[in-house]
């Protein structure tokens, strides 16, 4: 009895042994493997990879010399191929190991680059933000500054003004006295002697007995008038309340169309800009008034270069036609709200800026005339510093409205 194996029995036990081998080494690469994709999230550790790298590679050629050995192709040529393949794949996987260095440089650099790119975004940030404060706070201190020379002025000119207009009263009254005087003369004295005959000739006196009234009449309208300015600037600056106080809503509308009472005026070159009032029954608001003032006095000045920039592309009939006008309305809102419209008859406003109107410095006029701050800063006051909302509304071509509302009371959000 033959116990010998011929070679073909020799390939077969030496194809399962290498079967077997390869199966190990690809059962500890996928369990080393499975280990490194569970903790993932922890690292990669490159000689753990490396290591499964290399037992894979062996478990490949280990069955590619089964296959060579089974004789399913040609034996040595895959046997050839299998020797190959397992070096490069080790050799692939050791030089994998010795860039994991440069690997990990990279993945560092790139991290440090994100991380910059979002330093550089915050940073851009911060310093738009505080341009905005700085612009805001040179605006604060401007109005301020404007606040405080307004007060004076009133002040210096309220003095000489109250002077003037107390004594209009006893000078009016004195001058119908020498007048019922005079009147008396020539009742009881209708033949005068010559001299005075002619001095009376010289001087009118039946012109100035009827033009003296309406010269002390008018005198006493212009104190008026400049006491009501004086007013209004007083009323406007408002140095003394800058905490929260309760006032009529409509005397700051009004003191504020004072003030812009010259912008309104007709011009050489364009018609008078008509201010149509349309006041509801409001109770008096709790709010801060100068601020406030700020935001109505930016929005008219808005609605007057609007509606001057519409006045230069439009003809002489299409402005007869739709003359210039600016509409405030007040209301009470269901909700016990203050609601302040202000409608002009302007260009408008594109649809795409409109989203923008509050962005800070953004504007639509041309270059150099304006600072794109006013609305922005006007939004914050409303907003936050009032609690309440500013809306704008715009068709381009018709006109823009924008609505100011704000609570009552601000009591009720002191806390928020």
């Amino acid at each position: 009895m033959n116990h010998f194996l011929n070679a073909d029995q020799i390939g077969r036990l030496i194809a399962g042994e290498n079967l077997v081998i390869s199966c190990c080494y690809f059962i500890i690469s996928s369990v080393i493997g499975y280990g490194v994709w569970r903790n993932r999230q922890a690292g990669v550790d490159p000689l753990v990879v490396t290591v499964a790298g290399i037992f894979f590679s062996c478990a490949f050629g280990h069955g590619l010399h089964v296959v060579g050995m089974l004789g399913l192709v040609n034996s040595h040529f895959w046997q050839a191929i299998a020797d190959l393949l397992t070096v490069v794949i080790a050799l692939r996987f050791l030089s994998f190991y010795k860039s994991f260095d440069l690997l990990a440089c990279f993945s560092q650099i790139f991290a440090s680059k994100i991380e910059l790119e979002s330093k550089n975004q915050l940073l851009e940030t911060t310093m738009a933000e505080l341009k905005q404060m700085q612009m805001q706070l040179v605006q604060q201190e401007k109005m301020s500054s404007l606040g405080q020379l307004v007060a004076g002025v009133a002040h210096e000119i309220n003095n000489p003004i109250s002077f003037i207009h107390g004594n209009l009263t006893y000078v009016e009254e004195y001058a119908n006295y020498l007048l019922s005087i005079v009147n008396a003369y020539q009742v009881h004295f209708p033949v005068l002697p010559l001299p005075i005959h002619r001095l009376i000739k010289e001087v009118d006196l039946d012109f100035l007995q009827e033009d003296l009234p309406k010269i002390l009449n008018s005198m006493n309208a212009g104190c008026d008038r400049i006491q009501q300015i004086v007013l209004s600037l007083r009323n406007f600056s408002r140095l003394d309340e800058a905490e929260l106080k309760v006032v009529n809503i409509h005397e700051g509308i009004d003191s504020t169309l004072m003030i812009l009472h010259h912008r309104l005026q007709a011009k050489p070159e364009r018609p008078e800009i008509k201010v149509s009032k349309d006041y509801g029954n409001l109770p008096t608001v709790e709010c801060y008034p100068s601020s406030l003032n700020q935001v109505v006095l930016n929005i008219l000045t808005n609605a007057i270069d609007t509606l001057e920039e519409k006045i230069t592309q439009t003809s002489h009939s299409q402005i007869q036609d739709n003359p210039p006008q600016i509409t405030v309305k007040t209301s009470l809102t269901a909700d016990k709200w203050v609601e302040i419209t202000i409608k002009d008859n302007g260009v408008g406003i594109p649809e795409q800026l409109q989203p923008h109107i509050f962005d800070p410095f953004f504007t639509t006029k041309p270059v150099g005339k304006g600072t794109g701050i006013s609305m922005s800063i006007s939004h914050q006051i409303i907003v936050e510093r009032h609690h309440g909302k500013l809306t704008c509304f715009s068709t381009f071509g018709q006109g823009t409205a924008f609505v100011i509302q704000i609570p009552l009371k601000q009591n009720a959000y002191a806390l928020v």
